[in-house]
């Protein structure tokens, strides 16, 4: 097992790694370096020290993940996203890679010392997140779900976020008490008449953050193999042009959330559309190209971790 104190240190490089890049590269001053990191200007000029005292920066920088920081900056520029990193893709893994990036983002929220509301969809990029964040003592934030964990008959997910975050961190939490598509639009409207979803839907909306894990809608996929829609349904959504679904909520190619089809059902909190609050996609793969792409184009999301193949698939088509 790795010591927790060697992982600490890569991610700091990594960090440095990047702050160097923008510094050096991308022509950023430290302030814009900051804001870009979410970290103070000192921080900022700590870390651009840091990446030249352990010989990252020579003529050209010497980092593995010098390509995907510049991949992840053109895709930060192109979608005017508020955060972007690109991970190295590799064929055994990747979910732990992912994982491993949206536990560094995910930590600086909870070990903030002031209260903060922090939801999350669910999925097993999300869940991998999670068993990444290291135990602690936290009981100052809630922790929100935007979308039910059960099926039409009562079975529940299998990488549910937030219940599992609270056991590691002691933080509040408020998973929703609803399935992800509701048998009827009859069910939807009187689940949300109770008075636990309008308390979740409340504190969601208030969120400081909101991580989602982006699926594709084809036969077999995240919302189907969990038994959340029924053969009949992702057909019909597959029928109507859906080829990718956040929270349940099934998007086209243009990233324009359906009108038909499951979305009339699902039971859970509504997507921003176009997003306004600080909103992280935490997903990769090829399989996830097309859903990514649509989702950054309908503004579903304005933040993005993913993986340096779906990157630069997402640059050529854009």
């Amino acid at each position: 097992m790795a010591d927790p104190g060697s992982k600490r240190r890569k991610r700091k490089l990594d960090l440095a790694a990047r702050a160097a890049w923008l510094y050096y590269i991308a022509d950023n001053t430290q302030e814009e370096i900051a804001a870009k990191l979410d970290v103070s200007r000192q921080a900022a000029q700590r870390l651009v020290a840091l990446a030249v005292s352990e010989k990252l920066i020579k003529f050209r920088l010497h980092h593995p993940l010098s390509s995907c920081i510049a991949i992840a900056e053109a895709l930060r520029d192109k979608f005017s996203l508020s955060v972007c990193e690109v991970v190295p893709s590799t064929d055994n893994n990747l979910r732990t890679g992912l994982g491993i990036c949206g536990a560094t983002y995910l930590e600086t929220y909870l070990t903030d010392k002031s209260p903060a509301i922090i939801a999350f969809s669910s999925g097993r990029t999300l869940r991998a997140m999670v068993e990444k964040i290291p135990s602690m003592d936290q009981p100052q934030h809630k922790l929100v779900s935007i979308v039910g964990n059960l099926s039409h008959y009562g079975r529940a997910g299998w990488y549910e976020v937030v219940m599992n975050l609270s056991d590691r961190t002691n933080a509040s939490a408020y998973p929703m008490p609803t399935p992800v598509v509701a048998t009827s639009t009859k069910e939807k409207k009187l689940l949300q008449t109770q008075k636990s979803f309008i308390a979740i839907q409340t504190l969601a909306v208030q969120a400081k953050v909101t991580f989602v894990g982006i699926g594709d809608i084809t036969w077999n996929a995240p919302l189907h193999e969990s038994g959340f829609t029924s053969d009949s349904e992702i057909n019909e959504l597959m029928e109507l042009g859906a080829i990718g679904e956040i929270a349940g909520w099934a998007f086209n190619q243009e990233g324009t959330l359906l009108k038909k089809g499951t979305n009339a059902r699902v039971a859970g909190v509504p997507l921003e559309h176009p997003v306004k609050r600080l909103t992280i996609g935490v997903s990769g793969g090829p399989c996830k190209t097309e859903a990514i792409f649509a989702a950054l184009k309908g503004r579903l999301i304005n933040g993005l971790i993913t993986d340096e193949s779906v990157a630069k698939a997402i640059l050529e088509r854009a």
